[in-house]
């Protein structure tokens, strides 16, 4: 996507034009095509017209494997997501339900049902020796990042064999085996520590990069301009991710962002921003594999903007009867898993095979959450680790 020799720091001067404020926000007044509430209406991203060498076809039939592993790694997030809503019913009292003892999955559980897509099309292209940061609603760029779905689940019911000893639960879940940094409980706060990541990259001189996911109620936080203003100052190996799902918990965005929203924001810093259909897995695959591409040659900090869609409430228990059934509707009619199927069978492939898929990936699940009951709980004096000491022999 880039123009050979140019400056890609220079404000909207360079070959991503195309995508500069194309559509960042909000509502669905028909399926795949996101309109700003109460603000002039845009059109959906469209690629850039500048030369992109690394572009191919999306409906190109010899790219069906691709599309096949792809879906697969969709699906398993969505069979994961799935049981853990079921798992965590009455497990925690919120939205006029209430906790009854009942769930094994227990506390708030914010699911990313609806936007596998762009986890499993930006993760694509990382190492094992990339850096991740995550979200509170994260289950699905841990997978995508190559974490242990058994261990994931063991996590979620609080065991022992979970990543963390069952003392992080779904927001503070981190594999460092696999360069997941941690999901965050904090809106915004996964940006500055993406930024530290990355300039410890740089101070180590490796090529490694540091991606880091946020949503779009991230972008009215301090931390979003501080951390891209730190990342563009030193040209640190970072691709910050926005994943626009269109709800800032019970709020919807739109009307809350002043201005174009994410990419104009980054674009001001010097920051070039590229925006792309979120639900569309080749596509943000092919977007990524550039902006992961420059990013790692050190032409410095990149925006992804994902145009996608919480499907879900806020929370698991939340039935989100906030929102409008119509625009609800539309975000089903996009649903990442089922437009990967459709291109998938246009192609060439058969859905014989996705349902098999499918089959693999709950069956997966269901032996993750047999392996997670049967794991033993933690054990009480596990309580004292991983806090604070200041080195007086006590701990705080």
């Amino acid at each position: 996507m880039e123009a050979e020799g140019e400056d890609m720091g220079a404000h909207k001067s360079h070959s991503w034009k195309a995508h500069e404020h194309s559509a960042p926000n909000r509502g669905w007044a028909d399926a795949g095509t996101p309109k700003r509430a109460h603000r002039p209406l845009h059109s959906p991203a469209k690629p850039s017209q500048a030369p992109k060498p690394l572009e191919r076809p999306l409906s190109d039939p010899a790219r069906i494997p691709l599309l096949q592993r792809l879906y697969a790694q969709m699906a398993r997030i969505r069979a994961f997501e799935n049981a853990a809503e079921t798992l965590s019913q009455g497990g925690v009292s919120a939205y006029n339900k209430t906790a009854d003892g009942s769930a094994k999955v227990r506390g708030p559980l914010h699911l990313s049902t609806g936007q596998e897509a762009v986890a499993v099309g930006v993760c694509a292209h990382l190492r094992a020796s990339d850096y991740l940061t995550s979200t509170h609603r994260g289950h699905g760029h841990t997978l995508a990042k190559g974490a242990d779905l058994s261990r994931m689940m063991g996590e979620l019911y609080g065991k022992s064999n979970g990543f963390n000893g069952g003392k992080g639960g779904s927001m503070h879940i981190a594999d460092f085996s696999v360069g997941m940094l941690g999901a965050n409980g904090v809106v915004a706060a996964g940006l500055p520590i993406a930024t530290g990541a990355a300039h410890a990259q740089k101070l180590l001189g490796r090529d490694d990069i540091t991606v880091c996911f946020f949503g779009d109620g991230a972008i009215n936080r301090g931390p979003f301009l501080e951390a891209l203003n730190w990342a563009q100052v030193h040209q640190l190996q970072v691709l910050f991710v926005c994943e626009d799902n269109r709800w800032s918990a019970t709020t919807a965005s739109g009307p809350m962002i002043a201005g174009d929203g994410a990419s104009a924001r980054s674009e001001s810093l010097g920051i070039a921003a590229a925006a792309v259909d979120g639900n569309d897995v080749l596509a943000v695959h092919d977007l990524a594999e550039q902006l992961v591409g420059a990013v790692r040659s050190g032409a410095g900090p990149r925006l992804l903007h994902a145009l996608t869609y919480r499907i879900k409430g806020h929370v698991s228990v939340d039935l989100a009867a906030y929102r409008d059934p119509a625009e609800v509707a539309a975000a089903m009619h996009n649903d990442p898993l089922a437009k990967a199927r459709e291109r998938f069978v246009a192609m060439g492939g058969t859905s014989a095979a996705l349902d098999a898929i499918d089959a693999q990936a709950s069956a997966e699940v269901a032996q993750a959450m047999q392996t997670a009951d049967a794991a033993p709980w933690p054990e009480p004096a596990g309580a004292f680790t991983d806090i604070q000491t200041t080195g007086d022999g006590q701990w705080y």
